[in-house]
């Protein structure tokens, strides 16, 4: 089984060397203009018990999260208000402020009933006021989609924040013995809940388009294998069982069909199977290795890594067709593709000509440059989020796998906080109903 372990390693992160290919864009290193300013003021809470979470503090994180603005700390603020007719607008303008978001928690019928506004400093004007309901075990959730509502507001850009994340942790118990154990947390690591725990190896969980199921490699049967399991129900299904690895499943935008790679016929290829008929359909045929498949929003082109040019590189090609056109060509090593929502970022694991270390970093596919997103080493297995302003990858850091947080502008870069044992493998989820 270890060596079907590492040789599935192998085949995704592929033999180092040089590169081939000539440099034809432009590398970006440095981050971004400034930041929002805004202020997310203490909630009001007319209960008599100290409430469990810090709404203002998790819509505060929220937002800096996302690259886009920054929060003034409390320990600046001049004023307190709860309500736009408390707010005296020259205090946040003598703080810079652009943007207050005031709001309360009223007990009600055993619920919570969150009301919350958000006013423009310098028109002093109302621009977004809602309100959300529940328990006090889903205070995280109803700040999270306040968040939504006002990055949204703000930005016209749909919020992420109630969005989940899926990772694999692996503690060593002694000697041979190793748990591997899939979690689903919220996406700033909160909340983790466990749904699968292995002694065997768990690679690749990626969600469904709608949320509701995971595709995943286990290695119960001591060689790799695909499953799907659904998330509500816990009810796996067995997806693959050719010979040799059977890897890296990526849903298709209609959660129709599944992408991965085998090399049941001697070489590591992407085939595309119909979950509903399982047929099987063959999209490279190449001497080379093709893995790490990502589909396109319009659910006929994959994105993939292919060292059919001599060393990593990212490629593209449509169903149906044998013509693959290559991506990137910054760097002797680029792979793991990942889109934005938009289709107008592709992030990837990039090293560059003269370095040892690899790096998260992002092309903008239009212009052209490449914009190198971390600072640590020995990145892997980035993951975007739906709406394309924040993505979270897999490092070392202090000896330990963990997983980090970057907004796409570069400006944020934080670990999150996960559960003990090594972390990897992280898989941010589509939009939740």
């Amino acid at each position: 089984m270890i060596n079907y372990l590492r040789g599935f390693i192998v085949l995704l992160l592929f033999v180092l060397g040089n590169a081939t290919a000539q440099e034809k864009n432009i590398v970006v290193t440095s981050g971004a203009d400034r930041a929002i300013p805004i202020a997310v003021v203490p909630f009001g809470w007319q209960g008599g018990t100290v409430l469990p979470e810090d709404m203002a503090e998790i819509i505060g994180n929220d937002m800096r999260n996302s690259g886009i603005f920054q929060p003034i700390p409390k320990q600046n603020m001049i004023s307190l208000p709860t309500r736009g007719t408390e707010i005296i607008f020259r205090d946040w303008k003598a703080l810079g402020a652009q943007y207050v978001m005031v709001g309360s928690i009223t007990p009600a019928a055993g619920k919570l009933q969150i009301r919350y506004e958000v006013y423009n400093v310098a028109t002093e004007q109302q621009i977004l006021t809602g309100t959300v309901g529940g328990s006090q075990d889903q205070l995280r959730d109803m700040a999270h989609y306040a968040s939504d509502q006002a990055f949204e507001k703000l930005t016209g850009i749909k919020g992420a924040f109630s969005t989940r994340l899926l990772y694999v942790t692996v503690e060593r118990l002694g000697g041979a013995n190793t748990r591997y154990t899939l979690q689903r947390s919220d996406y700033d690591g909160a909340r983790a809940v466990t749904l699968l725990q292995s002694r065997e190896p768990i690679l690749s969980p990626r969600y469904s388009p709608d949320g509701r199921r995971i595709a995943y490699v286990s290695f119960e049967q001591k060689r790799p294998r695909i499953f799907m399991q659904h998330i509500d129900t816990g009810r796996r299904e067995q997806i693959t069982n050719f010979e040799g690895l059977n890897g890296a499943p990526a849903f298709s935008p209609d959660g129709n069909r599944l992408a991965f790679v085998l090399s049941k016929d001697g070489n590591p290829e992407i085939y595309v199977m119909d979950l509903g008929s399982r047929q099987l359909q063959r999209l490279t045929d190449h001497y080379a290795i093709d893995t790490e498949p990502f589909w396109g929003a319009d659910g006929q082109t994959i994105y993939f890594t292919s060292d059919r040019a001599g060393k990593p590189q990212i490629y593209k090609q449509r169903l149906g067709t044998n013509n693959a056109e290559r991506v990137t060509f910054v760097g002797n090593y680029n792979a793991n593709p990942k889109l934005s929502a938009d289709e107008k970022t592709l992030v990837m694991i990039h090293r560059q000509e003269g370095y040892t270390n690899f790096k998260v970093a992002a092309q903008d596919l239009q212009r052209g440059n490449l914009r190198i997103l971390s600072e640590t080493s020995l990145d892997e297995s980035p993951t975007v989020a739906p709406n394309g302003t924040m993505l979270i990858y897999a490092t070392r850091q202090q000896g330990r796998g963990v997983l980090m947080l970057v907004s796409i502008n570069g400006r944020v870069r934080l670990p999150l906080p996960t559960a003990q044992g090594e972390v990897r493998e992280p898989s941010w989820s589509p939009y939740l109903n």
